[in-house]
């Protein structure tokens, strides 16, 4: 059976795909291109992949991650689709999972939002509920940075607190929109905001996400 993370892989190669090099994403300064050869790097480079989070590495992530945008599109989309090299911990299918899922759909939605005719994503009942379950493990690193109180909130109800503080905003919408909002995409993410005037337009702006 396919996975989450596979799934949502191979939709990003897709749309990647039919995208095209140049076109625009939600990543600020990043084309396809660009987010393409991130996808790669970040499963292939582990050597250069650690800028992501060391701020030390971050000038040699930089200079691996032009050099696979230097590479043909097609062989990037090549390398998406087909996943991670056989001795690489990507290639377990727990972790492949475990790292993966949000990491795919959110860039996944990166492409399709970016697009003028994008529309909304119906998620199945059963990933809204994998992704919820990831945003309550991760809410707190991910909303460290917000200015504000965080608090996260379902439709039907459940709640995670994403950082403590005043005065407390509440987002309210569908997992998939919580996690687009949480991973810095306020702007696009279909969510509902609840609180003072001002700490929302503090939150709307704030740099959330790893």
């Amino acid at each position: 059976m396919s996975t989450h993370a596979k799934r949502e892989r191979l939709l990003l190669a897709d749309l990647l795909e039919s995208a095209g090099p140049d076109a625009p994403t939600l990543c600020e300064g990043w084309s396809t291109r660009d987010l393409a050869a991130h996808v790669v790097v970040r499963e292939r480079r582990a050597d250069a992949a650690g800028g992501l989070v060391l701020k030390p590495l971050a000038s040699r992530l930089e200079r691996v991650q032009s050099e696979f945008a230097a590479k043909p599109y097609d062989e990037l989309i090549r390398l998406i689709r087909t996943g991670p090299p056989r001795l690489s911990p990507y290639a377990l299918k727990q972790i492949d999972e475990a790292a993966n899922t949000v990491e795919f759909f959110v860039h996944t939605e990166d492409v399709r939002r970016a697009a003028p005719d994008w529309s909304p994503r119906e998620l199945s009942p059963v990933f809204a509920d994998v992704l919820w379950s990831r945003i309550e493990r991760m809410a707190r690193v991910l909303g460290r940075k917000a200015p504000v109180g965080l608090v996260l909130r379902r439709p039907d109800g459940q709640t995670a607190v994403a950082h403590r503080g005043t005065p407390v905003v509440t987002v309210t919408g569908e997992p998939g929109e919580l996690t687009l909002f949480l991973f810095g995409r306020q702007r696009t993410a279909d969510v509902e905001l609840d609180g003072d005037k001002e700490a929302v337009a503090r939150l709307h702006e704030a740099e959330l996400g790893l």
